[in-house]
């Protein structure tokens, strides 16, 4: 099983960057595909950004494709997400998250360990 700590959330204008991070902790972490979820206020929790357990293999939401990138750090068992040109309907709370699967994958069905989540408030 594998914990999740996110942080490096906070005010960011529109058009600036901000990187999150997310500390795993637990013995799975490089066997496991992980992802970025987000979740605005009165909407659904929405997928972001997901990465393969090697690193090699990435998939974007349409909207942040060249804007946004994930990456991640096995040895620091620590997955970022690179946030850039942020806009102000990208505010919310970002979600990391840990699959059972070791492959890329953009549903939140296939996540079965979330962190508590960091505010990313964009202003315009």
């Amino acid at each position: 099983q594998v914990q999740l700590v996110e942080s490096g959330g906070g005010l960011v204008q529109a058009g600036g960057s901000l990187r999150l991070s997310c500390a795993a902790s637990g013995r799975t972490f490089s066997t496991v595909a992980m992802g970025w979820f987000r979740q605005a206020p009165g909407k659904e929790r929405e997928f972001v950004a997901g990465i393969s357990r090697s690193g090699f293999s990435t998939v974007y939401k349409d909207s942040v494709k060249g804007r946004f990138t994930i990456s991640r750090d096995n040895a620091k068992t620590t997955v970022y997400l690179q946030m850039d040109s942020v806009k102000p309907e990208e505010t919310a709370v970002y979600y990391c998250a840990a699959a059972r699967k070791s492959y890329v994958t953009t549903q939140a069905t296939d996540f079965d360990t979330w962190g508590q989540g960091t505010q990313v408030t964009v202003s315009s």
